[in-house]
């Protein structure tokens, strides 16, 4: 009997358990504002107005989402074929730099629409090249990815600050504010006096859906997910690892300097020492929240963006960290993983 009676338990628990997890996680995080003396229901009151409170905030919003959903597009190809790529800093920040390299170096008298589509592809080979770099120290080097991007990321932002500091500095001044501005001209058209993009939104969600069908209908995903589960399985079936687990890494790589390409195009109209904003990072957070799943990628992402922006109006308003936004991302994504872990154990 009562077996029966927990029939339905079992039969649904991929439903209820991770709904349990993440009642855990948000009463984790009330608890941590309750301690540094503030009201839950307050900070979530004062996030949401910091995010679409006014047309230009959510304009914020929509330029964090665009080159966020790149990024977590080219991490779920890694992701797929078993690969942590920490090193998509450094990809976006290559990105950023080849596209002001290019538009530094094609003559102006080409049409901006030309100098646009053109710089924007070299911040795509940025990031592939930047990608490579941290497969080749991989596969042929025996470095771990992670530690290899690692390295690469340091490289890229070494690479940044000579440059800023060096052969592009601004006209008689080195300046931390970054490279001169670019000609308007050439700058990502935005909706009103905002940071959104709709050409960057565009592609980052045409990236997202491209990536899904990818994964879900060729055979360049089933070979990635293969290689991902069981590496030895995938050899013997004869299955090429090396050119597939450059294949993900050229994606991701291409995609995250498209990133990087946006930044400067649309957000920063220059070249400044912090041109990733850590959207490389926060993109791992948010593809190890949905479990390596693009069908979720959206949802999380715009969470995450309202999150990243509305924080900034905690030390406006409720004389707060904007870190604070920084730990509720973490504790979602620590207790997603142990609830993985914990379901992974009851399994086996």
């Amino acid at each position: 009997m009562s077996h029966g009676l927990l029939a339905p338990l079992t039969r649904y628990r991929w439903l209820y358990l991770p709904l349990v997890w993440l009642g855990l996680a948000l009463l984790l995080i009330g608890g941590l504002i309750v301690l540094v003396g503030a009201n839950p229901v307050t900070v979530l009151g004062s996030l949401l107005r910091g995010a679409v409170g006014t047309p230009d905030q959510v304009g914020r919003v929509i330029a964090t989402l665009a080159p966020l959903l790149l990024c977590c597009s080219g991490l779920v190809y890694t992701f797929a074929a078993g690969l942590y790529n920490l090193g998509i800093e450094g990809q976006i920040t290559l990105g950023a730099v080849a596209a002001t390299g290019a538009l530094r170096l094609l003559p102006t008298s080409l049409p901006a629409e030309w100098l646009v589509g053109l710089a924007l592809l070299a911040g795509v080979g940025g990031g592939i090249l930047w990608g490579g770099l941290a497969a080749a120290l991989h596969i042929y080097g025996r470095i771990s990815e992670i530690f290899a991007g690692l390295g690469l990321n340091f490289v890229g932002q070494g690479l940044v600050l000579y440059l800023i500091f060096g052969p592009w500095q601004r006209q008689g001044i080195a300046s931390m504010s970054g490279t001169e501005l670019i000609d308007p001209a050439v700058r990502l058209s935005t909706w009103g006096q905002t940071e959104a993009s709709p050409l960057a939104l565009a592609l980052g969600i045409l990236a997202l859906l491209v990536t899904m069908a990818v994964l879900r209908t060729t055979y360049l995903g089933l070979e990635l997910r293969a290689i991902g589960q069981n590496p030895r399985a995938a050899f013997v079936l004869g299955i090429p690892a090396t050119e597939r687990l450059f294949s993900a890494f050229y994606l991701c790589g291409g995609l995250a300097g498209l990133a990087g390409a946006m930044q400067v195009l649309a957000v920063f109209h220059r070249l400044i020492p912090n041109i990733s904003s850590n959207l490389g990072f926060l993109g791992l957070l948010v593809v190890m929240l949905v479990g390596f799943n693009p069908l979720f990628v959206l949802p999380v992402a715009i969470f995450f963006s309202v999150l990243n922006v509305g924080s900034l109006q905690l030390p406006l308003a409720l004389q707060l960290e904007s870190s604070l936004a920084g730990v509720i991302q973490g504790t979602l994504v620590l207790l997603v993983l142990l609830s993985r872990g914990w379901a992974e154990r009851r399994t086996r």
